[in-house]
């Protein structure tokens, strides 16, 4: 249907996707869509909330892994700042923790990027009418993997624990004592089943706990 065809009330979508190109091709394709209209693409996770508040989307499609803040936690800001707005999380990384924490954010939808547009398409939709859309290879991968056994600050320390960081930095960054960043520390080593922290980290992040 031509542009000038639109319905009266499109559904004014917000994109946030690091990734030029693919940002681009999917406002284009679902611009196409009779009865949506782009009307905001950021590229930062810490530029969603900001551009949601101006243009006040009826949906946002978020990528997880943002440069600036993850689309998870500004799922969360968004629940609050612009309750009206639905969140559908549109991700590479199909993995069950992100998938827990995205509903706990308070997003309606959870859709992995290689399916094809017309089924995004039919999820901005669904979730418009008040419905949860999960692609269902994850939401049964989710519900066998249980949740997280790490806690709020043991996911902390351990996002603190990358690029070679020492205790000393792990303890300044997340404000902590040395002694209480190794209890934490050997706490998730020991949940996670790894030998070290950086197994630690890698193993929480293949799982989506980080």
């Amino acid at each position: 249907m031509p542009r000038d065809h639109r319905p009266a009330k499109s559904v004014r979508l917000l994109l946030a996707e690091d990734q030029g190109m693919l940002r681009g091709a999917l406002a284009m394709l679902l611009g196409m869509e009779p009865d949506m209209e782009v009307v905001a693409q950021v590229g930062r996770g810490d530029e969603i909330t900001p551009k949601a508040l101006e243009v006040r989307p009826d949906v946002a499609l978020l990528d997880i892994e943002l440069p600036g803040r993850s689309g998870l936690d500004a799922a969360a800001e968004l629940r609050d700042e612009v309750p009206e707005c639905r969140v559908l999380i549109l991700t590479t990384f199909g993995r069950p923790g992100y998938l827990r924490r995205a509903m706990e954010a308070g997003a309606v939808g959870f859709l992995v990027k290689d399916g094809p547009v017309e089924e995004l398409a039919r999820a901005i939709r669904r979730v418009l009418t008040g419905e949860t859309v999960i692609d269902p290879a994850l939401a049964a991968a989710a519900l066998s993997a249980g949740p997280s056994p790490l806690t709020a600050r043991e996911r902390d320390v351990l996002n603190a624990a990358v690029d070679g960081a020492t205790v000393a930095d792990i303890a300044g960054a997340v404000h902590l004592s040395e002694s209480t960043v190794r209890n934490y520390l050997s706490s998730a080593i020991g949940k996670t089943g790894t030998r070290n922290r950086m197994e630690a980290v890698r193993a929480a992040r293949r799982q989506g706990w980080l």
